[in-house]
């Protein structure tokens, strides 16, 4: 039983007593690596885990897994460390450390990937792309493969070809018993239908096997600019061009400081399709208004997907506001412009992402991710570099959620900040309750208890009279 009057003699014992079983390597306060292996993508996240078990194999994990349980360490999983609200690293417990977990098969003659759980999206995409095939991602690339699909993952492909989660087709999964089940359509389906969008809720997942597609190797993408007095038009023009573009039009928008500080608005097209259809369809959304910029350009998918990197650097700072938006309605926009306005920081943007197409044909009830409609994910990703801006940034955040927040119609799980946790709830509209009653049946302890929680179903107690 590990208390806060554990020493660190005590964590070097229980590290040679992790480290017997172990092919991975267990780190411990003081060791070399161990203040590396602790940080992720938010700056803000500072825990110190009493040990982190960096796995290179299945064993690994189910090791881990069973000695957490046998020392009641509350237990964190990384995989890419990309999540804002830091859910990878716990204080004081064991964090098992996936990211050294990197191999990826690629089946062409099925278009199947069978991929690790600490591979990140640069890696997966570098590896299928060499036989022109992809799959959804996210837009960030060193997000992490296993938490992106976990939590639904929207992407650049969405539309065309749906969520992440939607071409799963099967996983390795450790539970919080130690048992490693294999999970699809047929086999443990209650445990597939609930890890499509339930998050990290119900075990470890040491392999997936994807879903690929064939995407061509460039596709034409790029950033617009403009300038703030041209935003509410630009954004309703986009709002309303992008409602009933073709499945292979992918477009983002939404406010950012350029690198010399001048505030704009912008809207980003991706064209998937033929390259000889892109200048028609794309030709509404380049020629509206006076732009200050246009980039759109013939690029390597690949690059597309590492096109928001620079805006999103691991280690700075960060808290985040999100939700769905049925609409951007014009009411909507004139308080968000009024609110990026005065931003504390420079490196804070604001982003539509538009689900429809793909993302929104399937059955709500078939997989966990439920909240599937022609709808905007709109977030407010509030980023700085000086711990003694933390207050003011946030309180900001804050202030222009609670403006926006009535202009929502549920959220996307991955995107909830560590304050968030009663909005939890509100990712999985009707999906909920039976995702409770399937994380009381794999985890009813809520060992996996360091992430978007979701709780297990109350166990009904029968008194006999």
């Amino acid at each position: 039983m590990i208390s806060e009057n554990t020493t660190a003699a005590d964590a070097a014992i229980l590290a040679a007593d992790l480290q017997s079983t172990f092919n991975g390597k267990i780190l411990i306060s003081g060791d070399a690596d161990y203040d590396t292996a602790r940080k992720v993508w938010n700056g803000m996240i500072d825990r110190k885990p009493l040990l982190i078990a960096q796995c290179i194999n299945t064993n690994d994990i189910l090791y881990a897994v069973k000695f957490a349980r046998k020392n009641n360490l509350l237990t964190s999983v990384r995989g890419g460390g990309h999540n804002i609200a830091g859910n990878a690293v716990c204080e004081g417990g064991l964090m098992i450390d996936l990211s050294k977990m990197k191999q990826i098969n690629i089946d062409t003659e099925k278009q199947t990937a069978t991929v690790e759980p600490g591979v990140i999206l640069r890696e997966f995409d570098a590896t299928a792309q060499q036989f022109g095939l992809a799959t959804t991602g996210g837009t960030v690339s060193d997000t992490g493969i296993a938490g992106l699909t976990l939590g639904g993952g929207l992407g650049w492909l969405m539309c065309k070809y749906g969520l992440a989660c939607d071409n799963l087709l099967s996983v390795e999964i450790i539970t919080a018993n130690g048992e490693m089940l294999k999970a699809d359509i047929k086999n443990n389906a209650d445990l597939f239908w609930a890890i499509r969008g339930g998050g990290g809720n119900f075990g470890i997942v040491s392999l997936f096997e994807f879903q690929l597609h064939k995407v061509a190797p460039n596709v034409v993408a790029g950033m617009i600019l403009y300038p703030m007095d041209q935003a509410k038009e630009v954004l309703k023009f986009y709002r309303d061009y992008t409602r009933t573009a073709p499945d292979e039009l992918m477009a983002y928008s939404g406010f950012i400081v350029t690198p010399d500080g001048m505030p704009v608005a912008f809207v980003l097209p991706a064209w998937m399709g033929a390259k000889e259809d892109a200048d028609r369809y794309l030709a509404p959304l380049r020629s509206f208004g006076s732009p200050l910029a246009d980039m759109v350009t013939e690029m390597p998918y690949t690059q597309l997907q590492s096109i928001l990197d620079a805006a999103a650097p691991a280690g700075l700072r960060r808290y985040w506001k999100s939700g769905y938006f049925k609409t951007i309605s014009d009411e909507l926009l004139d308080v968000i412009i009024r609110n990026i306005a005065t931003r504390p920081s420079p490196f804070t943007p604001f982003l539509f992402y538009h689900m429809r197409g793909a993302a929104t044909k399937v059955d709500p009830k078939a997989t966990a991710f439920a909240l599937r409609q022609n709808q905007w994910d709109g977030d407010i990703i509030a980023q700085w570099t000086d711990p003694a801006d933390d207050e003011k940034n946030i309180l900001w955040t804050r202030n222009f959620w609670k403006e926006i927040e009535p202009f929502t119609d549920g959220v996307y799980v991955n995107h909830l900040d560590a304050d968030d946790n009663a909005r939890v709830r509100n990712a999985y509209g009707e999906n909920y309750t039976k995702l409770q009653e399937v994380k009381h049946k794999y985890d009813p302890e809520n060992f996996f208890r360091m992430n978007n929680n979701i709780a297990p179903a109350p166990t009904t107690i029968v008194v006999q009279v």
